[in-house]
């Protein structure tokens, strides 16, 4: 089967737009969440890290007539940049297409064979949040409430598959799954691939009866913990087989995704099961199918860094970590989280998006302090940048309802 690169990357977060500022907030590290700027928000802690309000995009409210809510022009705007970055355009519509049988033979890119694959946990709910307090789009419309995936397929002229994933915080690594399985089993040879999540007053209410939300901060391993603190954007990857990269002669490659695994606890409809069982597994699998050693087998081919799932809640920080510790000890993590809050159903594409220019600059960046760490979670968690070992990533999401996926991103082969 085809190796499935990375070839291109777009970013919309609380860093700002655009993922050389993602790239640059990840050095600073120095970030903290703010009051959501709702009126509505009755509950006690309205917190969460918001994409600026400089940075929100300036793309169309509707398509095709349909009003478009948060999530899906975060999406849009993320893949703009991913699309452009890989060195690709929009493709015409089916009437302008040149070549027989509608194949814009001039650009070497069959529509056909290009898929979106797209995650989110809430959607486009603002909207139907707005609808319920009388706070209708201009238009009046009705609008779907995942249509992430059918707005960028529909932008980019994407003619294969276009789906979009809602299995809660693992959606964004399982939509990356998707993706490349289109690519190795020859259905598509370019995904556009990744999650995307804004605010939602629903989904901050109900981790706030939760008791789930920490009163300053996502501190993932940290001590004083108390819960987590949502983030919200979007992370795009092109993914593209590398057949047909070389063939078109892309202009960067990021990395390759190398490795997979899916797990199910099957244990609790909220809480992670408590062994670490399925979640190691998820590793072990998705370490086998890259070919990737662990923590105890480090060097040049080794795993050089993981980004954890951890959300700064106490027992999921806890039994990752004992996992983590296990196998693959002395590793380095670096937490996405502690960044710009838990991204949701977009949690897995930021961390892919991380391992991918981690990869590419050959950089571990520093952790944001959370201050002192939690005894149990046995877990390095560097205060300074380093040059990077090893030639792999491991990335982490779970979720709600025991859903595990863990990927494995590789330096892209010579």
């Amino acid at each position: 089967m085809d190796d499935v690169l990375v070839t291109g990357l777009g970013a919309l977060s609380p860093l700002g737009a655009g993922t050389g500022a993602f790239w640059r907030g990840m050095h600073k590290a120095d970030t903290a969440p703010t009051r959501v700027p709702d009126p509505l928000a009755h509950m006690d802690r309205p917190l969460m890290y918001l994409v600026p309000e400089a940075d929100l995009p300036d793309g169309p409210e509707e398509q095709d007539g349909l009003p478009l809510g948060r999530g899906s022009r975060f999406a849009l705007a993320a893949a703009r940049e991913a699309v452009a970055d890989a060195g690709l355009a929009a493709l015409p519509g089916p009437a302008e297409l040149p070549g027989p049988g509608g194949r814009p033979e001039a650009k070497g890119l069959d529509p056909r064979r290009v898929a979106v694959a797209l995650s989110t946990g809430m959607g486009d709910t603002d909207l139907h949040e707005g609808w319920w307090t009388g706070e209708a789009p201009a238009s009046g419309r009705w609008a779907p409430p995942f249509p992430l995936a059918s707005v960028v397929g529909g932008w980019f002229g994407a003619q294969g598959v276009n789906t979009c994933v809602s299995n809660a915080c693992a959606a964004s690594g399982y939509a990356l799954s998707v993706g490349a399985d289109l690519i190795r089993s020859g259905e598509a040879d370019v995904v556009i691939a990744g999650g995307a999540e804004a605010y939602s007053r629903v989904a901050l209410a109900c981790f706030n009866r939760l008791g789930a939300i920490d009163p300053e901060r996502c501190r993932p391993f940290a001590a004083e913990r108390r819960g987590t603190v949502f983030g919200e954007g979007a992370a795009v990857l092109v993914l593209e087989s590398a057949t047909h990269a070389r063939a078109r002669g892309a202009r960067t490659v990021y990395g390759r995704l190398a490795g997979a695994g899916w797990s199910c606890d099957a244990y609790h409809a909220t809480a992670p099961e408590p062994s670490g069982e399925q979640i190691e597994r998820a590793m072990r699998e998705a370490l086998r199918e890259a070919g990737a050693g662990s923590g105890a087998e480090s060097g040049s081919g080794g795993l050089g860094f993981v980004i954890p799932h951890g959300t700064g809640t106490e027992l999921n920080d806890v039994v990752e970590s004992r996992v983590l510790d296990a196998l693959t000890p002395r590793t380095p993590l670096y937490s996405v989280k502690a960044l710009i809050g838990h991204t949701g159903g977009a949690a897995g594409a930021f961390a892919a998006l991380a391992a991918s220019l981690m990869l590419h600059h050959r950089t571990l960046p520093p952790n944001v302090p959370v201050g002192e760490q939690d005894p149990e979670c046995a877990v390095q968690l560097p205060s300074g940048s380093a040059p990077m070992t090893g030639a792999y990533g491991l990335v982490n999401a779970y979720a709600f309802g025991g859903n595990n996926i863990s990927l494995v991103f590789g330096e892209a082969a010579a």
